[in-house]
């Protein structure tokens, strides 16, 4: 109950903000969210290292912790795209991409240091952020390929349905383009993420089948649910006379 707690608390304030600041805000709204976007993949990089169980009824099956943070990252990808556009969704990706490479060089960095004497917690230092260079450069073969097919799916997506989800007269929270394209572009890119980040990192090492479902079946239930928070927040961004977002018309 506390995890749920804590997931609707967290995607609630972060999709909250984001609007505020955009619509208030707007010449920091796309720092604002890439802000959010590089936590999250920092958080995914740290958390990764523990090993959950998925308890389904009939199904358990066993995967990183950072699945079920993942699918936050794929939605801000959206956020972005949602507003800016996919031209800028990129530059996003890309600045993510680099404090990335620089977390990963700021860990080696302190890894090289001597450790104090009377540290007993080294040996665990050195288990949980002892990362290889196959696991590590998995991760960021898999995002940037993901990430990048996401922004363009997205858009694409929303341009080809632009004028029906305009035309749409029903509550904005039931627009059925709105969730098409949040929906689509989130599944591709969670499941291709799957596929790409375990058959490099643990292909004749592990057994990299059963490894893949667990992640695209746990990633694909929570990208899935967190659905809504991204159609709330297109919700939001309309003003009071129904206008569209700042990207109405999809830039790029």
């Amino acid at each position: 109950m506390l995890f749920w707690i804590l997931w609707i608390a967290s995607l609630t304030i972060v999709t909250w903000v984001s609007v505020r600041i955009v619509k208030k805000y707007p010449q920091y709204g796309f720092a604002a969210l890439t802000g959010f976007y590089i936590v999250y993949l920092a958080a995914v990089q740290i958390i990764a290292t523990r090993l959950i169980t998925f308890n389904l009824g009939p199904y358990i099956f066993y995967a990183p912790a950072s699945v079920i943070i993942y699918p936050f990252v794929a939605q801000v990808i959206d956020m972005i795209n949602e507003v800016y556009g996919q031209k800028m969704t990129h530059v996003a990706i890309a600045i993510a991409f680099a404090t990335q490479v620089i977390l990963v060089i700021l860990f080696l960095m302190a890894d090289t240091l001597t450790p104090a004497p009377f540290y007993t917690l080294e040996p665990a230092w050195q288990e949980i952020f002892g990362m290889s260079f196959r696991i590590i450069l998995a991760s960021w073969i898999s995002f940037l390929i993901c990430s990048n097919i996401d922004a363009v799916v997205f858009a694409r997506i929303k341009q080809r349905y632009l004028k029906k989800e305009t035309d749409f007269r029903h509550h904005g929270m039931l627009n059925p383009y709105v969730w098409l394209r949040s929906s689509a572009s989130d599944a591709l890119d969670l499941t291709l993420d799957s596929v790409i980040f375990v058959t490099i990192a643990y292909l004749g090492i592990m057994p990299v089948l059963p490894l893949i479902i667990g992640q695209i079946i746990s990633k694909n239930i929570i990208g899935f649910i967190d659905n809504p928070w991204f159609v709330w927040y297109k919700h939001m961004l309309k003003d009071k006379t129904g206008a569209g977002t700042p990207s109405d018309p999809v830039q790029g």
